[in-house]
């Protein structure tokens, strides 16, 4: 297997700390990419500790780690609890998510994930999944084009944009990454212009691949896996994803409106351990440029009065 590490993980030290591992645990780290994370779990398993590392692009399969704690799971992490299941697993101690892009997929000019190549429109993590993001480009209405730019990628043009895209595919397909920038080009500055360029690929890639649904049934089998005192952590890095998770780990559900006890405690099976965000430091941030925009939460689940 390679060694090959492809993916700097952000955070590092933050996560394995906020993990507080046991070193005879079980833990799942649902995005393993080029494996940072999960080598840094394993330094800290025992001999009778296990880890599972789930990815749903194959590449990541060459970054298997050679370790007979270690198993590799090639699935999307929306179906984390029937994985488990399968490995007779019931109850984790420890799960990690870290939802950036891996440098990988950015430095691939194949894949279209980055704005940096003339390359197919694709952005699908698992390359057998049916829709791409030239699919979503030349098929989805103009309406829906514009709510997909103005919620995922919080473009204040989302409806202009929606609409040179619609009118430029009816003379011809919009495939590539380079037909997209050249029929869209907004009159900014070259700096504003790479952030514009990242929130109109990041808005596609979220829907390509369906990531806010997956995050959702993620958290919810999480915690239904976690064992009491077990831990969650998770870095996200924008913030439709950190108000999602923000919401979850304070109250059980999305829309972070808190149930409330007769004493006026908050009813949630999580406890948050971090309450404010963890975020890199400047050296972290100068050393892996990738990482500024990672945010970090972590909870604990409670414990069940009897």
């Amino acid at each position: 297997m390679s060694d090959e590490v492809y993916h700097i993980p952000a955070l590092l030290s933050e996560t394995i700390n906020g993990l507080n591992i046991n070193p005879n645990g079980i833990y799942v780290d649902v995005t393993f990419g080029g494996g940072g994370h999960s080598r840094e779990i394993l330094k800290h398993l025992g001999k009778n500790g296990r880890l599972y590392s789930f990815d749903q692009d194959l590449d990541a399969q060459k970054n298997a780690i050679d370790d007979k704690r270690f198993t590799f799971v090639h699935g999307n992490f929306r179906f984390l609890r029937n994985f488990m299941h399968f490995y007779g697993i019931e109850a984790v101690d420890g799960i990690l998510a870290d939802l950036g892009v891996s440098s990988h997929h950015f430095d691939d000019a194949g894949r279209g994930f980055s704005f940096r190549f003339d390359s197919p429109l694709d952005m699908r993590m698992n390359q057998k999944a049916p829709y791409t993001a030239a699919d979503i480009l030349n098929t989805y209405e103009e309406q829906q084009l514009a709510s997909l730019f103005r919620i995922y990628g919080e473009l204040n043009d989302a409806r202009q944009l929606a609409r040179k895209i619609a009118k430029a595919r009816e003379s011809q397909k919009i495939e590539t990454t380079g037909q997209l920038i050249e029929l869209a080009k907004p009159k900014l500055g070259k700096e504003q212009e790479k952030k514009y360029w990242a929130k109109v690929f990041q808005s596609l890639r979220i829907e390509v691949n369906n990531e806010m649904r997956a995050l959702k049934e993620l958290l919810v089998q999480a915690n239904e896996l976690l064992k009491p005192d077990g831990r969650i952590a998770v870095i996200t890095y924008h913030s439709l994803e950190d108000r999602m998770v923000k919401n979850f780990f304070r109250s059980g559900n999305f829309d972070g409106e808190a149930e409330k006890d007769f004493y006026g405690n908050i009813i949630s099976p999580l406890e948050a351990v971090n309450n404010k965000v963890i975020t890199p430091s400047e050296e972290e941030m100068q050393q892996n440029p990738r990482s500024r925009s990672a945010k970090l939460r972590i909870a604990r689940k409670k414990q069940v009065k009897g």
